[in-house]
């Protein structure tokens, strides 16, 4: 089956016909690219909702990772970022094995197709050709012959009339000859011209337009197969990354199936337990007697007669509620519940009672560490916060300072191997030049292990208290088990700290002798101011006097109380070194929220 034999006719429809394979192939082409424009943004959409969900760099969601639920969607994300790369690679695939080579294709496609027309119409303009002279000789002849006719019929009728002379005759006679032989001639030429156009349309039609239709349809069969290819290409595409997708989607099934609800609730009990007793029992108060009050205005047992509780101030396992306490919000919380007496009293009332019925520096301490965790300067002891938490941050902090001090080990290791070689081998450097590096080596690994001696010093304090809470609570059960009316008037010697938290006394009414803890100790010692800011210093201070500190021009200090009006403003270097500059000599930038507290306190104060 061939066009040049079956087609010979069509030229026309055949250059139709291979001008829209072409603009089949541009479609496909066209579809292709819309498809990797398709596939980028699709993986930059997946990328970008992996990005938008990964926990950021030293921020409170990376604590949240440490629960298998968290960590299984963090593999997710990564896995979803790996099948964004895949459909990346799609894209890129398509556009270099399909869009790149079919373009290139197409430009080779056009220019065959254009060569192979321009012969097809060469040939059929040859042909035209030859038929026009054709023509023209078989119009000559036909006139020759006309023309020998009527030459021959005018000899003949002057031949016949007796009053013509016979020299006209024989002119007559002459003129005939000379069209007959003419008549011949374009004879013998249209002869010869029909011969040699028979000869060209016989190979015009069959050997030189076959040829050409051939080549036609051997160009169109390829462009054929090649779409075909191309189309099993965009799928192999799509079936190469299959298993690489289905390997991302098997990990976060089993990332999924990794999560592990018992360890997760273990890790809440971690994170958040305090490590406090759980208080007794609430005594029956007989009013019919005069008996000693067991319970504060503040104690859980006014919460619960409320049906909910309140947020109690300053405590350590309340610290967190300090963000969101404003102002007099503060000594709201401190107070506690109101009872329908007291909601009719004025806030400095309530505050005055309250100073009378607790230790003012148990107050005011309470307030300074509630403060202190909302400006983020908690103590560096970590006392704060309850002692479960507290042996928890130690053991964090101890376990930093000792990979600092193998990092600095390990750097001193490396410098002191460097020594050795450039002692050996002197022209590769000099051994002296890393002495100071090693001695400064030497002296922060000194001041590390201080650190860690310091910091296990507090965590073998606080795991101490904790045992010996323990051993209290193991005895207490033992002893409740046998005397439990020398319990209940344990009870009522234990009460409500102001700071949330409470504290157990031995009760002088039992033969029991629970051991004491010293846990509210750390409320004797005073505790340094929290910082409401920061200052730069404009001019160089000397300050000689008792209480001032000295300050450099352009030194960034904290600023730990602002200036009451007698022009000094008092600030802190460091935890060793504060005292009062000028207010002149710096420029104080103070933190709004911080402000605010502290300008509530010292109205209510007054």
């Amino acid at each position: 089956m061939s066009w040049g034999t079956e087609l010979w006719d069509q030229f026309d429809n055949l250059e139709k016909h291979t001008q829209w394979g072409i603009d089949v192939l541009e479609k496909f082409i066209k579809f292709v690219k819309e498809r990797t424009e398709i596939e980028l943004s699709y993986a930059k959409q997946l990328r970008n909702l992996s990005k938008k969900y990964q926990p950021k760099k030293n921020s409170k969601e990376e604590e949240e990772y440490r629960y298998t639920s968290a960590r299984a969607f963090l593999a997710t994300l990564n896995e979803m970022n790996d099948y964004a790369g895949q459909h990346e690679v799609i894209s890129e695939n398509m556009t270099s094995l399909i869009t790149g080579e079919l373009t290139r294709y197409v430009q080779e496609l056009k220019q065959e197709r254009k060569s192979h027309f321009h012969d097809g119409r060469k040939a059929q303009q040859h042909i035209e050709t030859c038929w026009k002279q054709l023509e023209a000789s078989k119009r000559r002849f036909e006139r020759d012959c006309k023309e020998a006719d009527r030459a021959q019929q005018y000899f003949e009728k002057m031949d016949a009339d007796i009053n013509v002379t016979k020299a006209d005759v024989e002119k007559a006679r002459q003129q005939a000859q000379l069209r007959h032989q003419m008549a011949e001639d374009s004879k013998a030429e249209y002869s010869s011209t029909l011969q040699k156009f028979n000869s060209e349309q016989h190979d015009h039609y069959y050997t030189h337009i076959p040829h050409i239709f051939q080549k036609i349809q051997e160009m169109e069969e390829r462009r054929i197969v090649r779409i075909g290819e191309s189309m099993k290409t965009f799928a192999e595409v799509d079936r190469q990354v299959i298993p690489i997708i289905g390997k991302c989607l098997d990990e976060i099934t089993k990332a999924a199936e990794s999560i592990d609800h018992k360890n997760d609730s273990q890790l809440v009990i971690e994170a958040f337990k305090s490590g406090f007793e759980p208080p007794g029992d609430v005594d029956f108060e007989d009013f019919t007697q005069p008996m000693k009050r067991t319970v504060s205005e503040s104690s859980l047992s006014n919460s619960r007669a409320d049906g909910k509780s309140e947020p109690k101030f300053g405590g350590k396992s309340k610290g967190k509620l300090w963000p969101f306490i404003k102002k007099n919000k503060i000594i709201e919380t401190l107070l506690g519940t109101k009872s329908p007496k007291q909601q009719k009293e004025p806030l400095s009332h309530r505050f005055n009672e309250f100073m009378t019925s607790k230790p003012k520096i148990h107050c005011f301490r309470s307030l300074k560490r509630g403060l202190s965790l909302k400006l983020g300067a908690g103590p560096e002891d970590f006392s704060n916060l309850p002692p479960e938490q507290r042996r928890k941050k130690l053991q964090q902090k101890v376990d930093e300072l000792n990979r600092d001090i193998q990092k600095e080990m390990d750097q001193r290791d490396a410098l002191t191997k460097m020594k050795d070689v450039y002692i050996k081998n002197p022209q590769m450097g000099d051994a002296a030049s890393v002495d100071h590096r090693l001695a400064e080596l030497g002296q922060n690994i000194e001041k590390l292990r201080l650190e860690v001696q310091k910091f296990e010093a507090w965590l073998a304090e606080v795991e101490g208290r904790l045992s010996m809470r323990s051993e209290a609570r193991r005895q207490s059960g033992l002893y409740e088990a046998q005397n439990p009316s020398a319990v209940n008037s344990c009870a009522q010697d234990r009460e409500s700290s102001p700071d949330g938290s409470y504290t157990e006394e031995q009760s002088q009414e039992t033969e029991m002798k629970v051991p004491a803890t010293d846990f509210d100790d750390e409320f004797d010692d005073e505790e340094p101011l929290p910082t409401i800011g920061t200052c730069k210093a404009l001019y160089t201070f000397e300050g000689q006097n008792e209480g001032t500190i000295s300050v450099a021009e352009g030194e960034m200090l904290y600023v730990i109380e602002e200036d009451k009006g007698d022009g000094w403003t008092r600030i802190r270097r460091n935890e060793d070194e504060e005292g009062y500059v000028p207010t002149s000599y710096v420029e104080v930038y103070l933190d709004k929220n911080a402000k605010d507290v502290y300008k509530s306190l010292e109205k209510i104060s007054e």
